[in-house]
């Protein structure tokens, strides 16, 4: 649907039309608000569809999105059929020969230059090889040609591979690709042209764009806020246990129309929350400095973690009412570090009563489907962090509401223990910001360029070969200087797009192709597989493709690529990446 100036899914927020809204708990439902999803549908976001059908935006699974060559079918991404085309034009003769070898051969022009030939020859002769790479893409980056399309991939059939898939030695499979949604982020787009802010919204979770899936939310302010608050905050020294001065309205300012945007072009993203801080009347001790958001304890008090437990399920509902679907929450980011920023300090013991007694349960007796990410874990000291995760798993209660873990920083290397130890999917949560002030060579204005982008190339690589279902990127959004709200340490972060505030300009960073190198390409679902040689990652799509992914840190050369039975050639650069995705 065409709403508003802007191309929208049939979903809760806009159900069948531009102005009919779902209330609470409700799904759209063959254009119709109703409680549950029809029994072929599945409930994506706030959208009930069918992902078995030929919906190219949930083709097979939710947010899984076909390609510009490609249709859904069956719930399976296929290759839009050429087969007649060539026969039609009379480009490979009049058996069509012509079209069906030469799809994708890298010479496959000279079947379509030799349209006209009786015989079909020029089809079957010139079409490059044996094999058809018709749909088959190579995408190219490197300083200063970030994201080149117009290289060429050449079969051959001899020489040594730099790179080897081996598809059939699979790993985990994964669930997708994402970002944080800060107040920060929206209020920078804000100042766009629509069209700028559009582009931008493209770029992140558009289909011609990286295809993102997946959605952080803060709950109340994130260090990128533009102010500190949260959705319950009472007068110094006042309590709020029933919840009475709830409200998201703050949320509608920023948050919530960031998040629709996205929505807007992708009806199927993931979206799940979490907060920096609980309210500040739910906290104990001595902020770390004149501000309550900032540092403290969390309570033990059995009423204020009931209280607690009933703040989430209001936000979930809360959010629900504006159409957007939270499919889990993480109890606190990073429960160990007390900052000059929204934080709060957990102990294991707190957090695992909170779990286990309060917040699973609160979910259950609200009837709503809300999942609990054991997260956002970053501290893995073994009394930090690591110490909750632990406490938390090693408690039958607590655990067994637990679906999805959610490692950042330091915890990488705790991803493997915990696939072996809880068999749970490990999300990577928080692509790490860059520009580091304890390092030397910090710079005041994020430095968002071509060292970034080989580190976080470095960052996405590693956490995959870990083992996690899943990664996102931290700010997705910011302006050129990338400050937080850090009362005391500034510390200018990297993002993936920025805005230049004083000329109104969107900036897309080398960081941010380097996510799209991936994300564009591996759909939800795709198996991760071996790969032998070079640095490179590889997926396999359930349509049969296959995504491999690979960083040159050296001169430019040649190539070899070794996938599906086939070797396909092709011009590396400098210091950059390529992506081919390998249609058989």
């Amino acid at each position: 649907m065409f709403c508003n100036g802007a191309c929208v899914s049939s979903d809760a927020n806009h159900c069948g039309n531009c102005t009919t809204t779902c209330s609470a708990n409700q799904v759209c439902s063959n254009n119709s608000c109703s409680s549950s999803c029809s029994a072929e549908q599945t409930l994506c976001g706030s959208a009930c569809v069918v992902t078995t059908g030929s919906d190219s935006l949930n083709c097979g699974a939710c947010g899984q999105t076909c390609g510009s060559t490609q249709h859904c079918e069956g719930g399976a991404c296929v290759a839009n059929s050429t087969t007649g085309t060539a026969g039609t034009n009379g480009s490979g003769g009049t058996t069509g020969t012509g079209g069906a070898t030469g799809a994708g051969g890298t010479t496959g022009a000279a079947g379509t230059t030799g349209g006209g030939g009786t015989t079909g020859a020029a089809g079957t002769t010139g079409a490059g090889g044996t094999t058809s790479t018709e749909s088959t893409t190579l995408v190219t980056s490197a300083q200063a040609a970030y994201w080149q399309t117009a290289g060429q991939l050449t079969t051959v059939t001899s020489g040594t591979a730099t790179v080897t898939v081996n598809d059939a030695s699979v790993a985990q499979s994964w669930e997708g690709f994402g970002g944080a949604f800060n107040e920060k982020g929206w209020s920078y787009l804000s100042m766009l042209s629509q069209t700028d802010r559009d582009t931008a919204m493209h770029l992140l979770y558009g289909s011609d764009g990286a295809r993102f899936n997946l959605g952080r939310i803060p709950m109340g302010a994130s260090d990128y806020a533009t102010s500190r608050y949260t959705d319950d905050e009472v007068a110094s020294g006042s309590t709020d246990y029933t919840m009475a001065s709830f409200s998201t309205s703050r949320d509608t300012q920023y948050i919530i129309p960031f998040v629709k945007a996205a929505v807007a072009l992708n009806g199927g993203i993931r979206f799940w929350a979490s907060p920096w801080t609980p309210p500040t009347w739910m906290k104990t001790g001595t902020p770390m400095d004149t501000s309550p958001f900032d540092g403290e304890n969390m309570s033990t008090s059995a009423q204020i973690l009931t209280a607690h437990a009933q703040y989430f399920v209001k936000f979930v509902q809360a959010y629900a009412q504006q159409g957007i679907t939270i499919e889990s929450v993480a109890p606190q980011n990073e429960p160990n570090y007390s900052e000059n920023y929204p934080s709060c300090l957990w102990t294991s013991a707190v957090f695992t009563t909170f779990v286990g007694n309060y917040l699973g349960p609160a979910f259950t007796t609200a009837g709503l489907a809300t999942k609990i990410m054991l997260g956002t874990m970053s501290n893995n000291a073994s009394t930090a962090d690591l110490a909750i995760a632990n406490a938390v798993m090693a408690d039958a209660t607590a655990k067994s509401y637990i679906k999805v873990l959610g490692y950042q920083w330091e915890m990488k290397a705790n991803v493997a223990s915990a696939n072996s130890s809880y068999h749970l999917p490990v999300w990577q949560t928080e692509h790490q910001c860059g520009n580091y002030p304890w390092a030397s060579g910090y710079k005041t204005t994020a430095p968002n360029d071509q060292a970034y982008a080989v580190e976080s190339w470095g960052l996405i690589r590693d956490w995959i070969k870990a083992g996690v279902t899943a990664y996102s990127a931290w700010n997705m959004v910011l302006d050129t200087v990338g400050l937080s709200i850090d009362s005391k340490m500034p510390w200018a972060q990297n993002a993936l797009l920025t805005v230049d505030t004083s000329a109104k300009k969107l900036i897309i960073t080398p960081t941010y192709y380097v996510f799209r190198h991936f994300s564009q390409f591996v759909t939800p679902g795709a198996q991760v597989v071996a790969t032998s040689g070079g640095d490179a990652v590889a997926f396999k799509n359930r349509d049969g493709s296959i995504v491999t992914v690979m960083y040159n840190s050296g001169a430019a050369a040649t190539y070899t690529l070794a996938v599906g039975g086939k070797k396909l050639q092709f011009a590396m650069p400098a210091n950059g990446w390529a992506t081919v995705d390998y249609v058989p």
